[in-house]
């Protein structure tokens, strides 16, 4: 059950990329998608809680501040500059760049918290970087820059929130982590993102789902509402599910199967498509990521697991 809670969460997360696009293709900017997921996020963590676990809403000071630097950085910047990323980039590239999060953490592991990190590491850079570049067609590269640097800006936010997270509230409720980090980052956004030139009239107009799926034409709630409900809330309850079954590194490797149903998601209905070359590129690529997800110990990469579940990407 472990396995499957987890392949499913990936699937989730995976297509969530496509239908993010269709949102932004349809009237909505990056900010304004970011607000309305955090906030959709926060109201039904918080009244799961208040059915199940009100003792969750009381937390110490420590802790708030804890949370409130996951929710700015690991939710609100994360999404914000994934969002950003895919409307000018491949679903499946932007996530594979976002994925050198693993990277970075057992770096910063290794060289400024001195923890014991296995030498596959530097092979597992050296998979990365090579299937990135096969992936980026650095010799002829027709990716859009601005793009890649939100892709890069997303991977360092969530290795922030990994390294943040995992020494503060591993212990903490998984829909206390929900609700007070996507509560923190929907105030962080509500001055800035615009959600007031929303017009709401807007939900009720009819869009197309493009790609292969331009035929079919749906109110654009559809896909909003599958964002916020399963786009985020349901993997991430999923996620944790996975995690309560899995050892670490086992849960690790299943989370990163959402990069390949990323890519699979976004070729069967947006026609992103890679070249044979290029899918040779990023499955180098995912090799590199599992391989760096095994690098650390199993201890430290339970708390890694735990807080990638709630990126909500």
């Amino acid at each position: 059950m472990g396995y499957i809670y987890g392949f499913l969460a990936a699937l989730l997360f995976g297509a969530n990329g496509s239908v993010t696009k269709v949102v932004l293709a349809n009237g909505l900017d990056p900010l304004q998608v970011t607000q309305f997921r955090t906030l959709g996020t926060c109201l039904i963590s918080g009244l799961l809680l208040l059915l199940l676990d009100r003792s969750a809403f009381r937390i110490g000071w420590r802790q708030v501040g804890v949370m409130a630097v996951l929710g700015v950085v690991g939710v609100a910047l994360l999404q914000a500059t994934y969002a950003f990323a895919i409307q000018v980039l491949p679903v499946g590239i932007a996530l594979l760049l976002e994925y050198l999060a693993v990277l970075i953490v057992a770096l910063v592991a290794f060289f400024f918290l001195k923890e014991r990190v296995r030498a596959r590491i530097w092979i597992a850079i050296g998979l990365v970087l090579l299937g990135l570049a096969v992936v980026a067609q650095i010799w002829a590269t027709t990716l859009d820059g601005l793009g890649v640097l939100m892709a890069l800006a997303a991977a360092v936010t969530l290795a922030i929130y990994f390294l943040v997270g995992e020494r503060q509230v591993t212990a903490t409720s998984p829909l206390a982590v929900a609700f007070w980090t996507s509560g923190f980052a929907t105030l962080f956004w509500a001055p800035l993102s615009g959600w007031w030139r929303v017009d709401p009239a807007a939900f009720g107009a009819p869009v197309s789902l493009g790609g292969q799926l331009e035929a079919v034409v749906v109110p654009l709630w559809v896909p909003f509402g599958w964002l916020i409900v399963m786009g985020s809330f349901l993997p991430f309850l999923l996620s944790f599910a996975a995690l309560g079954r899995l050892k670490a590194t086992a849960g690790g490797i299943v989370a990163s199967s959402e990069i390949v149903f990323a890519f699979a998601v976004a070729w069967l209905w947006l026609g992103e498509a890679l070249s044979p070359f290029q899918v040779i590129g990023a499955a180098i690529v995912l090799a590199g990521i599992v391989l760096a997800q095994t690098a650390r110990p199993d201890r430290a990469l339970d708390a890694d697991l735990a807080f990638s579940s709630d990126r909500i990407t």
